[in-house]
């Protein structure tokens, strides 16, 4: 067993200390913070003593005012870290106070600089640690973590990091039913990385390069650790900042404590936090930064109601294409994410962006032409942007079967991609999962799999599917589109209003009850036309006409109308002028016609042959973009035959007769 998988044990037989007091899903409130806590400690337990005497003498030269920057950057250069601790408490010391620990552990936690502070309130740990004091087991879980050596000569920055993603991944599947709103599976973000940075090799090249990236909803930081091992493995010397935005406390604490575990040297010359707290839709907390690479799975169906005031306002900045229906938000974080674009300008050594994020399937097709969402749509494809779109198979998140995709966007697409969106069926690559976690049964097969506990070894579907996907070809698996292969004019079809008029005794006391004024005129019409149908209301109405002894308003012929005449399909069309109809709203009908189609051809062959009486409204033109994916991937399952079907269904009728027969004798 390897230096971590042991820590990650131990890490776990402590836990079940917790038993009584918190049930399993509610371990993680104690033992990710506890973690930290123990990693801190052990980091700068060598620069302990030099730290406090410079935070004495700090204090005697400044008369306990020192300026936060001074302490910041005297303290941080004698730790070596972004982070210090100015409480003389270690854990060692804390089990000298059985009585005080409880006040102790708090004051040894506000010791600490503001930014690790900062994750010790998020995570609401002060509450955990009164109530472990009131269970009486506060001490206990002190005194075992004190044994466990997390000493950066003991463990390296990557172990620790995999024994804090195996924690995060197992808490969070302990609690399934909610771990999809912050978690997302191993295996999707591993794909997503993988494809984020597929050909980007050249890219990622380089003596220290550095590249930045952003997950606006991070939830406990998954992909941007994904996204950073992804990378040193492609270049050790390379450098990926991470930058993430979270609006869940706890899950942006374990993110802001897991870049913090893990922070390599290079990383350390950093000055900004770059994991923050914040509703990225409100508060974005780097309105001012470019990134080379986005990743995200914002939750899926997410209400935005809440928010609509302040995104109203922000129409014409980040959110410029359009307003997604207030049920689904979706759509808005992949404009955000658009919005933190790197332009490509070679010239001026910007390179553009990459961007991954996981939906749902309503953003591909909810909403119609002219719709928000269509908008959006339109936005992005005439752009250039979408490269390709994955379906991932179903069953894959722990908390919703529903089916999955990964949209990919870049500004800096190849040229043989220039033009083109690539649409990977992937849903035939899983594997049964050896036990269902929630909704989650099935998983991508990802190779050789060491979860710290177990090693297993797995089909590398992983593999399969980037290297297919990069193939950019028509397989069995990938279909090549042209952009406008995707959009399609929404063309408003008219046919006539016909009308038939009868005058009789219940329609004309109607009338005059809303007009008895216009009771000689009605009398008039009444001796002219009589009572009798008449299948001509443009004849009627020249007569009408003529017959008045006033000018009848414009509201006055309306209400005549409305009570005077029927629709009839045998009745003449109603003139709106010399050569125009007046339209009959209830036969108004609605055709999608692709771009890459003659609009006045579709509609000479499509739609005169069944009703020769129709028009276009072409002022009413809307384009739209909608991606039917099934469309594309259909697969026609061959019908059964009427024997065997007859033959089922004598089987059938036999068993029921059977059972008739049974309950009659009981």
């Amino acid at each position: 067993m390897t230096t971590h998988q042991q820590h990650i044990k131990f890490i776990w037989d402590i836990a079940d200390l917790l038993r009584g007091p918190y049930r399993p899903p509610q371990y993680e409130r104690v033992m990710l913070p506890m973690t930290v806590l123990r990693r801190f400690d052990s980091v700068l337990e060598r620069t302990k003593q030099e730290v406090l005497k410079e935070h004495t003498s700090l204090k005697i030269k400044f008369n306990n005012e020192i300026p936060p920057s001074v302490l910041s950057s005297r303290l941080q250069k004698i730790t070596d870290q972004k982070f210090y601790n100015t409480s003389p408490f270690t854990f060692e010391k804390l089990k000298g106070a059985p009585d005080s620990i409880a006040q102790d552990l708090v004051s040894y936690i506000n010791g600490f600089s503001p930014n690790v502070r900062q994750i010790f309130e998020y995570f609401d740990f002060e509450k955990e640690i009164f109530a472990m004091n009131d269970a009486n087991i506060l001490y206990l879980i002190i005194s075992e973590f004190a044994k466990v050596n997390l000493h950066p000569s003991m463990v390296s920055n990557r172990d620790m990091g995999l024994i804090f993603e195996n924690l995060i991944r197992r808490f969070n599947e302990l609690a399934n039913e909610t771990a999809g709103d912050h978690f997302t599976p191993r295996e999707i973000i591993k794909l997503m990385v993988d494809i984020l940075f597929h050909d980007d090799d050249d890219f990622l090249k380089g003596k220290s390069v550095i590249r930045e990236i952003l997950d606006p909803t991070c939830g406990t930081g998954g992909m941007l650790s994904e996204a950073k091992e992804h990378v040193k493995k492609t270049n050790e010397d390379a450098i990926l900042i991470a930058y993430g935005q979270d609006y869940n406390k706890r899950a942006f604490a374990t993110a802001a404590a897991d870049l913090l575990i893990k922070l390599d040297p290079s990383d350390r010359l950093i000055q900004e936090d770059t994991i923050l707290f914040g509703d990225t839709l409100v508060d974005d907390q780097f309105p001012d930064k470019k990134f080379d690479y986005l990743i995200a799975n914002p939750p899926f169906g997410v209400d935005w109601k809440k928010q609509k005031p302040q995104i109203d306002r922000d129409k014409t900045g980040r959110f410029e294409a359009g307003l997604p229906r207030v049920n689904d938000g979706a759509l808005l974080f992949l404009q955000h994410m658009i919005s933190k674009f790197e332009p490509y300008e070679p010239a001026a050594k910007k390179f553009g962006s990459r961007l991954a994020i996981v939906f749902s399937g309503s953003p591909m097709f909810s909403g119609g032409a002219g719709s928000g969402e269509s908008d959006i749509r339109k936005w992005i494809i005439e752009n250039d942007w979408l490269e390709g779109i994955i379906a991932l198979p179903e069953q894959m998140f722990y908390n919703t079967g529903i089916n999955t995709y990964i949209w990919v966007l870049t500004n800096r697409k190849p040229k043989n991609r220039k033009g083109k969106i690539q649409l990977f069926d992937a849903r035939e690559f899983y594997i049964p999962m050896r036990k269902s976690q929630g909704s989650k049964r099935r998983k991508i097969g990802e190779g050789e799999v060491d979860d710290g506990i177990i090693h297993v070894i797995e089909p590398n579907q992983i593999k399969e599917i980037v290297a297919e996907y990069g193939q950019f070809e028509d397989t069995k698996h990938s279909k090549l589109f042209d952009n406008n292969d995707f959009g399609f004019t929404r063309v408003t079809v008219e046919r006539p209003l016909r009308l038939k008029f009868q005058m009789t005794s219940e329609r004309k006391l109607a009338f005059l009850d809303a007009c008895p004024h216009l009771l000689e005129d009605v009398q008039a019409i009444d001796k002219k036309l009589g009572q009798e149908i008449l299948m001509d209301w443009n004849k009627v109405l020249k007569d009408i006409k003529k017959i008045n002894k006033q000018k009848w308003s414009a509201r006055e012929l309306t209400v005549f109308r409305n009570v005077f005449t029927d629709k009839d399909p045998e009745a003449a069309k109603v003139q709106k002028g010399k050569t125009d109809f007046e339209a009959d709203a209830d036969l108004r009908d609605f055709e999608n016609i692709p771009l890459k189609i003659d609009i006045e051809t579709y509609f000479k062959n499509e739609v005169l042959p069944f009703v020769s009486d129709a028009w276009m409204d072409r002022s009413k033109d809307k384009i739209g973009y909608e991606i039917n994916f099934n469309r594309y991937f259909f697969k026609n399952t061959e019908n059964r035959s009427l024997d065997v079907i007859n033959k089922e269904l004598s089987e059938i009728e036999k068993e029921i007769l059977e059972i008739l027969n049974l309950s009659s004798k009981i």
